[in-house]
Formats: C-alpha cells, sequence, structure tokens
C-alpha cells in the first residue's frame, strides 16, 4: 500500500469515526423521545384562574407529553370548561368526553365506590409530610388498586395531586367547635366530609365552584372551607360572607388525577409510559405551586383584609377519630386506616 492509499484509508477511518461520534451526540442531546403512534388526550379540571395550581399540573402534563412523543401526541386543557363541579367531570370521564381528569376523593362518592371515602376523612393527616409519606407508599398504592378494582378497571389513578390544607372561612371566625353551630357551610352533602361537619353542628350544603363567590357575596351560605390559594384567586375573601378564616386545616387534600383505565389498556406500550411519564412529572409541578402559593395566596388575603385566627384543632380531631373509625369498619379497612395514621 502506497502512503497516498495508507493516508486515504487513515482520512476514511477518521471520516467514518466522526459520523458516528455525531451521530450518538445527535441521539443524546435529542433527549428521550418514544416512537409513537398519534394520539389525542382531552384534560379538564375544575379550576378557571390561569396561574391556579391545577393549570400549572395540567400544562405540564401537556407539555411532557408532548415533548416525550415528539408532538405525536397532544393534549388539550380545559380549565374549569368541561365543568367546575367534580361530579361533572367525573361523568364526562365514564361517557368519554374527557380522558384525564382531576377529582377530589369526596366527590366520587356517588360512584359507588365507597372506598374512596377513606382519603376523604378529615383530620386523617397531620402535615404534609405525613400525607406525602402515605399517598406516595403502601396506602397510597393499596387505595389506589381497590379503586381501580371496584369500579370495574374505569378509574385508574395515574398520580396524586395536592389542594393544600383547607381551612374554614365565612361571615364570623370560630375558635371553638360550637361555633359552627348552625352555619351553612359549602362542601360535599354526603359522605364522610358531611358526617363531619353535621356532627359539628353546622350545615353542608352544595353549591357548584364556579358560583361560590356569588352564594356567599349574597348570602346563599355562611361559610365554605378551602385552601388560600383557590379561595384567594375567586376573590373570596372579598365576599360578604368571606372575610375570616380559621385555620382549621381539617384537611390536607389528596386530588386523584384519573384517567379511565379500560381505554387506557388499549394504548400501546409507548403511550402509556407517556402518560404515566407525564403524569407524574405534573404532579411534582402542581405539588410545589400549591406549597409556594399557600404562603403567598395567605399574606394577599391578609393584605386585602381577610382577617385570620388560630385555633385549638384538638376538639375538631376527636370528633374525626371517630368517624375514621367507623368508617374503616363498616369497610373491613382497619388495617388500611393504621396504615396512613402510622405514615406520619
Amino acid at each position: 500500500m502506497t502512503k497516498l492509499q495508507r493516508k486515504q484509508t487513515s482520512t476514511k477511518k477518521f471520516c467514518c469515526i466522526t459520523i458516528l461520534i455525531t451521530l450518538l451526540a445527535i441521539s443524546l442531546f435529542a433527549g428521550h423521545v418514544y416512537a409513537v403512534e398519534p394520539l389525542h388526550l382531552i384534560a379538564a379540571h375544575n379550576q378557571t384562574g390561569p396561574d391556579n395550581p391545577y393549570q400549572i399540573g395540567m400544562l405540564k402534563f401537556k407539555e411532557v407529553v408532548e415533548e416525550l412523543s415528539g408532538g405525536a401526541m397532544t393534549v388539550a386543557v380545559h380549565a374549569g370548561t368541561l365543568g367546575t363541579s367534580e361530579p361533572e367531570l367525573v361523568e364526562k370521564l365514564q361517557i368519554g368526553a374527557a380522558d384525564v381528569i382531576i377529582t377530589s376523593p369526596g366527590f366520587m362518592t356517588a360512584s359507588g365506590i365507597k372506598e374512596v371515602d377513606m382519603l376523604a376523612l378529615l383530620y386523617l393527616f397531620e402535615s404534609y409530610d405525613h400525607w406525602v409519606n402515605a399517598i406516595d407508599g403502601e396506602p397510597g398504592q393499596e387505595i389506589a388498586d381497590i379503586i381501580f378494582e371496584k369500579s370495574g378497571g374505569s378509574f385508574k389513578i395515574i398520580a396524586n395531586w395536592s389542594a393544600g390544607a383547607r381551612h374554614y372561612y365565612g361571615k364570623q371566625p370560630i375558635y371553638a367547635l360550637e361555633d359552627v353551630q348552625g352555619l351553612t357551610i359549602r362542601t360535599q352533602t354526603s359522605g364522610v366530609v358531611a358526617e363531619f361537619w353535621k356532627q359539628a353542628g353546622a350545615i353542608p350544603t352544595s353549591v357548584a365552584w364556579g358560583e361560590l363567590y356569588q352564594a356567599l357575596q349574597q348570602g346563599v351560605v355562611d361559610s365554605a372551607e378551602n385552601a388560600y390559594v383557590y379561595l384567594v384567586q375567586q376573590s373570596h375573601h372579598l365576599a360578604r360572607n368571606g372575610k375570616y378564616l380559621s385555620e382549621t386545616a381539617h384537611d390536607w387534600t389528596t386530588r386523584f388525577m384519573l384517567i379511565d383505565g379500560n381505554k387506557f389498556n388499549g394504548y400501546s406500550e409507548e403511550q402509556q409510559n407517556i402518560i404515566l411519564e407525564a403524569a407524574k412529572a405534573s404532579a411534582e409541578a402542581e405539588r410545589e405551586a400549591v406549597m409556594r402559593d399557600d404562603i403567598a395566596y395567605k399574606q394577599k388575603a391578609i393584605d386585602e383584609g381577610m382577617i385570620v385566627n388560630e385555633l385549638d384543632i384538638e376538639p375538631f380531631i376527636e370528633l374525626a377519630i371517630p368517624i375514621q373509625d367507623e368508617l374503616a369498619e363498616e369497610l373491613g379497612l382497619e388495617s388500611l386506616l393504621q396504615k396512613f395514621r402510622d405514615a406520619k
């Protein structure tokens, strides 16, 4: 082989190696993108504020789905446009008008899955960390499995969101359990949540979320309960019956990110993986937004005239524990209840 031929051979080898390295670099920097069939998903929640943690979480879901699928899968996010009541959204999921929804355990009681009420129990969790340990651990998975089985696969939980700590707010402050006697309160009107407020002496009243400001302003209801971020974004603290907030912290809330499990099983493995990865990312984004906004919106509420008070919640907890025990016994889930309690 002549010197020129050796040089040409060496040059060809170098070019081949360079091309291979370039292709490898492109594949690495291109990120993890699945080869996937097209799919359009309709995702819905009941909050209407553009900066609401629900919207932040759903937009993250959309972003990750579309990024991982290289645009083959798309997501349309509906912020309150498919319904501002959670039972409406559950119905939309069941009839196929929505593919992914966010709903609370208490509003799913009408689905006939009584076990859902375990996560609607008030004062089940002592703190946010207690909630995270439980819902992301064994007890959270156990309740998800029960819901999936009891629904015949219709309700598959793909992520657990938070809505922060819910507090009482209304036309007057409360400092003791007896202060809620006779007050109408916007909350679930059946199930364990309603039972707690009834035993406290209040009158649970049904009002759609999108109509609650007017209900508080016009005196249709005396009070409501929610986390700072949600009530302030809807200006409830400015309504006539929304001036006072008492930090009852009665519910470190779980919100289900639900998909129809039977429809989900019909998707390709790649589509399923993308949905699950996006759901995980959405939960992280939504939880972070809730915790960040809780502090900011509390201060905003106070700055705009809301009067906030702390109180001794031990009597409230004492009222809640027998309700927890009774439900667990009725469902044969005493061991699951103990797992939730022990997760703190």
